[in-house]
């Protein structure tokens, strides 16, 4: 391995993957190898100087290296949305584009993710990969497939490229794609149907060498997929593919930061995700394409490391360092604070134990020992029984509400939104992002208090199921070291408790939702397969009646996750701008189709 000259800001350098040489001469070319960068790059969005800034220090640090590719739209940041509207965005963009392309290693491809030529009528504009050789913009490989799915929007904002593309460069011939190009839907498992093949397009250009620009935000098992569309389509057309994603997170969106890259026979070269971010090194794979295992398809060690990227640099990017986080010594508080030491270190986590008149003592004994095993910077104890009994005496003044009865729902949501009023004081004098504890299920259901503990600048596990919020815990206790911790983090007792709001005398969940292994299975089938409710039924073997509860509790709680803190996409389908849904609206009154076999 080289080591590559640190600049005044950090790089992280990946992996330079070296073509093997073809054993025959394609398309009349020299067969010779070439060094291509791959970089882990996490573009901040907007920030278009910067970035152009970080892939000059990229291109100038291994100047003696052929090409440089960098991720789908790495100058202006991934996604831009509504920033491509704006009154010269894309011109500004074009115009610092021109202005890097002129400091670049002149002998070196480097191939430069932006938009371009926007359209004045529509306000659209190309999503492209710039082709920079000389010391100037040679030409424009355009994305050509634009998806509209999940979190997609593309065609909002993109035209479609006219074209396929290529360039020859040291003895090869390139075919250039932007990321659905060449995964056309098959990496996310959608039924995108598309009139243009530009895999095959290239194919029949003679090209030896495909490589694709992706900014692919991450799914549970996603990476997997990629890597086996990669070995397939070069094993298929006896080409070399290689295939890079931006790094980082964006809002909502993570990007795992992967690479895979295949030879001409379909062998898999190298792969990986979540690299390292202090890496600074280049990586040099052998000439004679020497075939890597694919990497580990553990679906806990994803999210872990998604959601604790995600969290990173959501508080990074927002200018944060600290995070405060509620602890009621369940499992949801737990893991939510074990990601955030992961994420920030545990010296910027701040735990708040709030006990009311109903928590159990083991629970604020499991909260202080996880703060322990974190080395959190505090675990402050602030009980609400106070602000809970002077709120039910303010109210006694209220006619409609003198005889609030204790334990109802408004009476709990009272304690639940002081526990808000609490993080969110606490945030503003000390500074650092609430970050609230919901998962995938309870905010499915509705489960949750708006203004109490859905408060927060991220819902850290709402895009995971409440058994899989045990399994992350399990995976964690079981690999300390893999998570950065000194030892099992999560107390024994939190997992194996059963898990309790505690708002009222003796409360479990189960008092109020089905058992949370079906509970998950239905909010898995329907928000994430999209099953109809009579093939959730079957599926399941579920009484019809609860089937149908849960999606109506589902619907009717649409008008409190439109009011949510973002949550990390980590799934096919999780809440937020890849489902929109209708507040108002009643798609669950809709008929429930029961299966003729559970009406008997």
């Amino acid at each position: 391995m080289k080591a590559v000259a640190r600049n005044s800001r950090r790089l992280s350098f990946l992996r330079l993957v070296t073509v093997p040489e073809c054993r025959t001469s394609i398309g009349g070319l020299s067969s010779q190898g070439m060094d291509v960068i791959l970089p882990h790059l996490d573009s901040r969005t907007g920030d278009i100087e910067a970035n152009a800034r970080l892939i000059s220090d990229l291109a100038h640090a291994s100047a003696d290296c052929d090409v440089l590719l960098t991720p789908e739209l790495a100058l202006c940041g991934y996604p831009p949305r509504d920033l491509l509207f704006r009154e010269g965005f894309v011109e500004r963009c074009e115009q610092v584009l021109d202005d890097l392309a002129a400091t670049l290693p002149p002998d070196m491809l480097v191939l430069v993710g932006c938009p371009h030529a926007r359209d004045a009528d529509s306000g659209r504009c190309f999503n492209g990969l710039a082709v920079c050789r000389g010391g100037r913009v040679e030409t424009w490989a355009d994305k050509r497939l634009l998806p509209g799915y999940d979190v997609f929007d593309d065609d909002r904002y993109f035209l479609p490229g006219g074209g396929s593309r290529w360039v020859e460069h040291a003895g090869h011939r390139i075919g250039l794609l932007i990321c659905e190009d060449l995964w056309q839907a098959g990496d996310v498992q959608e039924h995108a149907q598309y009139e243009v093949d530009p895999v095959a397009e290239l194919v029949k250009e003679d090209c030896d060498v495909i490589m694709a620009a992706s900014a692919s935000p991450f799914i549970v098992g996603k990476h997997a997929r990629q890597v086996s569309t990669v070995t397939r389509l070069a094993r298929e057309h006896g080409i070399h593919v290689l295939a890079i994603n931006r790094g980082g997170s964006e809002d909502d969106l993570v990007f795992d930061g992967g690479v895979a890259v295949a030879d001409a026979h379909g062998s898999l070269l190298h792969a990986h995700q979540f690299p390292s971010d202090d890496a600074a090194l280049i990586q040099k794979v052998g000439v004679n394409g020497t075939a890597v295992e694919p990497p580990s398809s553990d679906e806990d060690a994803q999210r872990f490391k998604a959601i604790v990227t995600s969290v990173r640099g959501y508080v990074r990017k927002t200018g944060g360092r600290k995070a405060i986080i509620g602890l009621s010594g369940g499992i949801d508080s737990a893991v939510t604070a074990a990601i955030a030491a992961a994420a920030l270190g545990p010296e910027n986590v701040t735990g708040v134990m709030m006990p009311s008149r109903y928590s159990s003592s083991h629970s604020l004994e499991d909260s202080r020992t996880l703060s322990d095993a974190l080395g959190l910077s505090a675990c402050i104890e602030l009980p609400i029984e106070r602000i809970h009994s002077a709120t039910r005496d303010v109210l006694k003044s209220c006619d409609e509400v003198a005889h609030l009865e204790e334990g109802s729902l408004a009476d709990q949501n009272i304690q639940a939104r002081a526990r808000g009023l609490i993080l969110m004081t606490i945030s503003n004098a000390i500074g650092g992002l609430v970050l609230s504890t919901g998962n995938k299920s309870e905010v499915a259901v509705g489960y949750a208090t708006l203004y109490g503990d859905m408060c927060g600048a991220m819902a850290v596990l709402g895009d995971v199921l409440k058994m899989d919020v045990y399994a992350l815990a399990r995976w964690m206790n079981d690999h300390p070291s893999h998570a950065g911790f000194k030892g099992p983090p999560i107390p024994e007792s939190t997992m194996t408790k059963p898990p309790s709001a505690e708002l009222r005398p003796d409360q479990v969940d189960q008092d109020s939702l089905p058992p949370y292994e079906l509970l998950d299975e239905i909010v898995r089938l329907w928000i994430e397969e999209e099953q109809s409710a009579g093939r959730i039924i079957e599926t399941t073997g579920a009484d019809p009646k609860v089937v149908s509860d849960v999606l109506k509790m589902i619907d009717q709680a649409q008008f409190k996750r439109d009011q949510a803190a973002i949550i990390p996409k980590v799934s096919r389908r999780a809440f937020g701008r890849g489902r929109p849904w209708p507040i108002i609206g009643r798609p669950g009154a809709a008929p429930v189709w029961i299966p003729a076999s559970t009406t008997a």
